[in-house]
């Protein structure tokens, strides 16, 4: 189980704490929205249910249950964006948001 965070990701966490309290950023899954179940960040505490990472003097935390699911999760800044990539794979069928069926 593991979490890798890019150089390019790890840069912008660290640009976005300058001046203020430096906070464990959360990975979680991210239920709403139209593309199905995805992981997210925020800014959060720990819990003893938690596998934490450390890099560069920050901490990231994610439920070990989920982590089992989706390890290995690669965390990256590319762009405009944080892109979180995973192991978890669709439950099966179409996602979205169109009010037609799948294939059609």
């Amino acid at each position: 189980m593991m979490i890798n965070v890019s150089k390019p990701a790890q840069e912008q966490v660290r640009m976005y704490f300058e001046g203020k309290e430096i906070a464990p950023v959360r990975i979680f899954l991210n239920t709403a929205g139209c593309g199905g179940p995805s992981l997210a960040m925020a800014l959060d505490e720990k819990k003893s249910t938690d596998a934490v990472f450390t890099f560069d003097d920050v901490e990231y935390v994610m439920d070990k249950d989920l982590l089992e699911k989706a390890s290995p999760v690669e965390i990256d800044f590319a762009g405009t964006g944080f892109r979180l990539d995973s192991g978890l794979k669709p439950a099966g069928g179409c996602t979205g948001c169109s009010g037609g069926t799948c294939g059609s």
